[in-house]
């Protein structure tokens, strides 16, 4: 189960250093699922992407793992809202999927991000007996 729960983690931290990565690189497409009611759409794009980097290297480091964990879980619940409008308003940008149904599945792997990054960073339990 060890090997697992740290296998999880260095995919999730690649997943989410090349994610952000392409918030900087990249931020027109993630400029474009910006709700309008927000405020400084490329600010918090570019922002996004500096705490995914930072999220993912610092799931890395087994010190600062659960923190960065809890960091990627504050993050992803911060970019719901932004997949919600996606959805909910059919935004076409390329690279992201084009029929309305893929956008409405995305959703649900919000949660699962959220699981995997609480999950594969928990505190081992001690070993029962001894």
């Amino acid at each position: 189960m060890r090997s697992l729960r740290g296998l999880v983690r260095l995919a999730l931290a690649v997943f989410f250093g090349l994610v952000g990565w392409l918030h900087l690189a990249r931020p027109e497409p993630f400029l474009q699922i910006m709700p309008p009611y927000l405020p400084w759409h490329r600010e918090l794009v570019l922002g996004s992407g500096v705490c995914e980097i930072l999220g993912g290297v610092g799931l890395l480091v087994p010190r600062l793992a659960r923190t960065a964990a809890w960091g990627l879980v504050a993050l992803l619940v911060a970019v719901f809202p932004a997949n919600v409008y996606m959805a909910t308003d059919h935004i076409q940008v390329n690279g992201f999927p084009a029929e309305p149904w893929m956008a409405w599945a995305r959703l649900p792997f919000q949660v699962l991000f959220i699981a995997l990054c609480l999950w594969c960073t928990r505190p081992e339990r001690p070993a029962a007996g001894g």
